[in-house]
């Protein structure tokens, strides 16, 4: 069964999971990864489980931006995913914070 496109989100529309053991990743990415999935997997098991979110829409009062979000995240080190066998780039996910980072170009 195919997931439904999703359109825009707005301010204070997405719920952040975190906590004790737990982080939350906002990745930014260009606005030509709308609608791409974007993958992400434990550094110490790059070959194990990925997660996915969708890149979408943001519009806030004073702009628009792009974003993937991942809540609820164990803390730790990550793989970003560039495509299914290329690493795009790595990131540390915070106990109990809202971690960011940018696609790299």
């Amino acid at each position: 069964m195919a997931e439904a496109a999703l359109g825009p989100s707005s301010s204070g529309s997405v719920v952040l999971d975190h906590g004790p053991g737990t982080g939350a990743l906002v990745l930014h990415a260009p606005p030509e990864l709308d609608g791409e999935e974007i993958e992400i997997s434990r550094t110490a098991d790059p070959t194990g489980v990925r997660t996915h979110s969708r890149v979408r829409r943001r519009d806030l009062p004073d702009r628009t931006q792009y974003a993937a979000v991942y809540p609820g995240l164990p803390a730790g080190d990550y793989v970003i995913w560039r495509d299914p066998s290329t690493r795009a780039s790595r990131v540390t996910v915070a106990e109990a914070q809202i971690t960011t980072a940018h696609w790299p170009r």
